[in-house]
């Protein structure tokens, strides 16, 4: 057995009276809970080192070098603006001082294969319009009392689910029942795509608007209806980054290294170190090691159990299984042809839909690839509307299910091509991308070991998934999880909020810890701050 050679860091608390065997912090993953918890615990004055394994800052906010550029390889925009304003205010930073944001005027552009096509804006009476226009005035009539009820929605479950540190079941069922309008919605067993039928005629927008489940990794066809309220996340606004959103983990990670944290790229770590049920440290892939006595956890939590020696301290196996979608995931760089469509055909998000989303989202639940599912289309160089000339980059986003466990993953070249299927809309590009602008569900399997390339972690479908996923706290002592599949789950905001809770958790034990202590840190910062106790967002209503 090796040696594991050990970094002890002692330092003075910052907390007076606080005696620690150290006083330093470790978080395992630079993602965006990993992050947003660095940020804040930097800002309360904690030695705080993160350790990456990639050689990026932001986990799947990842870019792929093309002719044009750097393309973004993960999430193409910023939702639920006032949760990254939070986050740099818990700094005493402001955002626009970091990153620039630019508004998206439509949120998404669609077409369907019969010519329709609808924008959508942050706008309600504009998207009323919009959608009596391509689809008639019943539509719209159908339309607003959808949008209505998903607001509702929304609003039930901001507070008390998705910004709660864990779920409140009891306040989310008041403020649910308060409304009449959201009852339908929480009827147990009833999916998203029930839901739609009763509520909108068009096949055309049920399609649309159950693609929301899949933003959380779900398939509409078994989501709950809930996950309506997930439209209401992207009718709030949508805001593209100047740089890409590489360039939001970009700025996050340059202001946590302001703040004194230490950010260590190409650091994988092999095992984390425990003794009597508490952690006490990490060994590094090289052998090396960090006593630490407290760690945040920022990756999927299903690879959990590998890196701990007590398997048993991880989350349970139901709130990591089963899977969420993947995605075949194209990015590259070119020109599109003035002829069909043109130019002037993308925005900044654009979606060519399926025939027939049956025939998507049938396969998707068995584990299959569909042969033609609707194609993503994010035209990264299209912020500011206007079509680029000469090449752009493009990231194409295709539904696909995770990687089963001993079953190689097909070629992806047996299925169409989504450039033969834009060609058929009208959409000519050039050049076309080869096999290597593809990265598939086993593309990202490697990239994140254990996750089974699923983006989302534990799958949303399911009347109970939302109350399932791991909080902050876990069953080891010291050990904390932030990221995408953990509460409140997937999405940029929900990582973000995440890393909060786990900051706000590793702050929560330190102080508890010596509670005759003074509640005043060196140098006059009460820690009662707004990073120990979070005052209520602007939007959660409260």
């Amino acid at each position: 057995m090796c040696k594991l050679h050990w970094t002890v860091l002692r330092k003075e608390s910052r907390i007076p009276n606080m005696t620690l065997a150290d006083d330093s912090i470790a978080i395992i993953g630079a993602g965006m809970g990993g992050l947003a918890a660095g940020i804040q615990l930097a800002a309360a004055g904690r030695d705080v080192t993160i350790y990456e394994a990639h050689g990026w800052p932001g986990g799947k906010m990842r870019t792929v070098p093309s002719a044009a550029g750097p393309v973004d390889a993960g999430p193409t925009v910023l939702t639920l603006r006032d949760v990254l304003d939070d986050l740099f205010a818990s700094a005493g930073r402001a955002t626009k001082d970091h990153v620039t944001l630019t508004a998206l005027p439509i949120l998404a552009r669609h077409y369907w294969a019969d010519g329709t096509r609808l924008d959508l804006t942050h706008d309600p009476a504009e998207n009323s319009a919009a959608i009596a226009t391509a689809f008639g005035t019943r539509a719209a009539r159908e339309f607003d009392r959808f949008s209505t009820e998903t607001r509702a929605l929304f609003h039930a479950f901001d507070a008390p689910i998705m910004r709660s540190p864990r779920p409140r079941v009891l306040a989310s069922a008041r403020a649910a029942l308060a409304t009449r309008a959201t009852l339908p919605w929480l009827v147990p067993g009833r999916s998203l795509d029930s839901m739609l039928q009763a509520r909108l005629s068009d096949p055309r927008l049920r399609q649309l608007f159950g693609r929301y489940a899949t933003y959380v990794g779900g398939n509409p066809m078994l989501a709950p209806a809930v996950l309506g309220l997930v439209w209401q996340a992207e009718a709030a606004g949508v805001w593209a980054v100047q740089g890409g959103m590489a360039g939001l983990a970009q700025a996050l990670a340059a202001l946590f290294q302001r703040l004194g944290g230490t950010l260590r790229l190409n650091t994988p770590v092999a095992r984390i170190a425990t003794d009597n049920g508490r952690v006490t440290g990490l060994e590094l892939a090289d052998g090396t090691g960090a006593s630490v006595r407290q760690i945040i956890f920022n990756g999927d939590p299903a690879a959990l159990p590998y890196l701990l020696d007590q398997p048993a301290k991880a989350p349970k196996r139901r709130q990591t299984q089963p899977r969420s979608l993947s995605a075949r995931v194209w990015t590259f760089a070119a020109e599109v042809s003035p002829q069909g469509l043109g130019r002037d055909a993308l925005a900044y998000h654009t979606l060519f839909f399926a025939d027939d989303a049956g025939a998507e989202f049938a396969p998707l639940a068995k584990d299959r690839t569909p042969q033609d599912p609707t194609i993503y289309v994010c035209a990264q160089d299209r912020a500011a509307g206007a079509a680029p000339k000469g090449l752009e980059r493009f990231q194409f986003i295709l539904n696909a299910p995770a990687t089963r466990p001993g079953s190689p993953e097909k070629d992806a070249s047996c299925q169409t091509h989504p450039f033969d299927r834009l060609a058929q809309f009208g959409l000519h590009l050039t050049p076309r991308p080869g096999p290597d602008s593809l990265t598939t569900p086993a593309g990202f399997a490697a990239l994140f070991p254990h996750s089974r390339g699923a983006l989302y972690g534990l799958s949303p479908n399911g009347a109970a998934a939302t109350f399932l996923r791991p909080t902050a706290r876990t069953k080891l002592a010291g050990l904390y999880l932030a990221g995408g599949g953990v509460h409140p789950g997937a999405g940029v905001p929900m990582a973000l909020l995440s890393g909060g809770h786990a900051a706000q958790a590793v702050l929560s034990d330190r102080i508890s810890r010596v509670r005759s202590a003074p509640m005043v840190t060196h140098g006059g910062m009460s820690t009662a701050s707004a990073i120990a106790a979070r005052a209520p967002s602007r939007s959660s209503g409260s």
